[in-house]
């Protein structure tokens, strides 16, 4: 079992090409599987469907959330969908399972104002100040992933033109632009605080931490809640946040859904729709504001 996780893992990295946490959270619950058939004393070409059914009931039991359950079914479902196209197994037990239906709750998105606090304190001068500044700014002004912003090298942003290149989910390339407060905070950073960082000339990380190498998921995690709370902002808030508050901020001031789609590297265009429930809620707010007789 473990040797065709193996081979399964290096499918997904060299023919698929997926992201390096893509492929962990995979093997992850892959190994809580076979953990599950062990206890069961099930090999592999015995597993049927209701040895799947069972290994669901007993994520339902550890009240695993219906998100978490379904994201184990798809691991699932992947799995041995490799394994009857590689002919390493004869029928595929999870054909006809069906995913638990999930109510999908809103992105949590900022107000412009609270946006405003949260960037507006950023004014030290030392030089991780101004490279929080530099992230805070960039991510606000693409929409771009944590990991596709702790990600970029020193040749992937073009201050002149202005404009950024990623590589996003599936390592797909899309090429972001750069609005010009943003621009001008790299730039800031690049002269006082990246210089002042860097401790060997040949890292190539365009955001270093106090090492001198690539700020992590979870430094950055650390400062943007930091940076919150010196803003006065009086909730929890993620990256992410600033991503849902990207797009959401753009549809309500009259972006095209499918512009806002390639900015965010969405493959499909239902995802991104999840924004237009924010916007339907806003324009409810200023018809009730407006009208006459509302």
């Amino acid at each position: 079992m473990n040797n065709l996780i193996c081979l399964f893992l290096d499918f997904l990295k060299v023919e698929r090409g997926l992201a390096h946490n893509t492929i962990v959270s995979y093997e992850k619950d892959l190994l809580s599987f076979t953990k599950f058939l062990e206890e069961k004393k099930v090999e592999l070409k015995e597993v049927d469907k209701n040895n799947i059914m069972g290994y669901l009931l007993s994520l339902q039991k550890k009240q695993r959330s219906p998100s978490t359950i379904s994201r184990h079914l798809a691991a699932l479902k992947s799995f041995y969908r490799f394994l009857t196209n590689e002919k390493l197994i004869i029928k595929d037990p999870t054909i006809n399972l069906e995913s638990p239906k999930l109510q999908r709750s809103l992105p949590k998105v900022l107000s412009f104002q609270e946006v405003e606090m949260l960037l507006n304190q950023l004014r030290g001068l030392k030089p991780n100040q101004i490279r929080d500044k530099a992230m805070l700014e960039l991510l606000y002004a693409t929409g771009l992933r944590v990991t596709e912003l702790i990600s970029l090298n020193m040749e992937d942003i073009n201050l002149e033109l202005g404009y950024l290149r990623c590589w996003g989910k599936g390592s797909k390339e899309r090429i972001i632009p750069v609005g010009k407060v943003a621009l001008k905070a790299i730039y800031e950073y690049l002269q006082k605080g990246r210089a002042k960082l860097s401790k060997n000339r040949q890292e190539k990380a365009l955001f270093l931490n106090q090492h001198g190498r690539r700020l992590t998921r979870q430094g950055f995690w650390k400062l943007i809640k930091q940076h919150a709370k010196e803003a006065g902002i009086n909730r929890d808030i993620t990256p992410h946040t600033l991503r849902h508050s990207f797009a959401t901020h753009l549809l309500e001031n009259g972006a095209d859904l499918r512009s806002v789609q390639e900015l965010l590297g969405h493959a499909d265009i239902t995802t991104t729709q999840i924004y237009t429930h924010l916007t339907q809620g806003k324009l409810r707010e200023v018809y009730l504001k407006n009208h006459p007789r509302a």
